[in-house]
């Protein structure tokens, strides 16, 4: 009887164990699904059949994003989830390991952000004028800074000229492009009255004084645009930020608490 007793306060949570692996299971779907999409994005765009084609582009291409945070997202829904199923102590080290070190780069980087404001946005300001340059280089970015620009109101990373960064639609006589001069549809302000989209809308626009464009396109820049953005929904962004980093320890709990189930069982043995 005190035998049975033993061995009771020292076997594995079921409710531990399968709430982990279920919690896994989530995470390695949707990281293969991250990263069956942005394998097939490259597909597309002909990268997988010329590897070299990666380094070409001069801005961000956003596949990386489907494809970094997919291949984290497997490797760590692989490892909880058959580290919980199998009770592979090793495994379970190595996702609690790596959750935690994901937690910890988070943290810092908020800290960074915060300490490092003036900073930051000069890094966001090179990022958005270095992605105008390549606009036309991938419709991948090109239909994200499209999407940002629309979302936020906004053309350009401090106003409507930083467009003469890009060959198509700088303002120099050399300039051939029926778009010289010009920006992008994203920029244009939307006529309610309009039920097909007019791509030409800022074709010539920076050619009228600054008024006049105000009429027709955005002409506050993205930087300030998304700074009004933050603080008008900070509550929103720190409680997923919260949320995220809530999920991310309590996902560490639950796997240490597997683990020392599964030494308790072992050490019993």
């Amino acid at each position: 009887l005190p035998g049975k007793y033993l061995f009771k306060a020292v076997e594995v949570s079921c409710c531990v164990k399968y709430f982990l692996f279920g919690f896994n299971i989530i995470f390695w779907l949707l990281g293969a699904a991250f990263l069956g999409i942005g394998l097939w994005a490259w597909t597309e765009k002909g990268v997988l059949s010329n590897m070299a084609s990666i380094t070409d582009l001069g801005g961000f291409d956003p596949v990386w994003l489907f494809i970094v945070v997919g291949g984290v997202m497997f490797i760590l829904g692989f490892a909880g989830c058959i580290g919980a199923l199998r009770e592979n102590t090793l495994l379970l080290k190595f996702f609690s390991v790596f959750l935690g070190l994901i937690f910890f780069l988070e943290l810092t980087a908020g800290i960074l952000t915060f300490v490092f404001k003036d900073w930051i946005k000069d890094q966001l300001n090179f990022f958005i004028n270095n992605n105008v340059k390549a606009y036309r280089d991938d419709i991948d970015l090109q239909n994200l800074i499209d999407f940002t620009q629309e979302y936020w109101s906004c053309c350009g990373a401090h106003g409507p000229n930083d467009w003469n960064l890009n060959i198509y639609f700088n303002c120099t006589e050399f300039n051939p492009s029926r778009e010289r001069c010009g920006v992008p549809f994203s920029c244009c302000v939307k006529d309610p009255a309009e039920d097909v989209l007019n791509t030409q809308c800022g074709y010539d626009v920076r050619l009228q004084g600054e008024l006049d464009q105000q009429k027709y396109i955005h002409t506050k820049g993205c930087v300030g645009q998304f700074e009004r953005w933050l603080q008008d929904n900070l509550i929103i962004v720190a409680g997923v930020f919260v949320g995220i980093a809530l999920l991310q320890i309590f996902g560490i709990c639950l796997a240490q608490n597997l683990v020392s189930d599964v030494k308790a069982v072992k050490a019993n043995w």
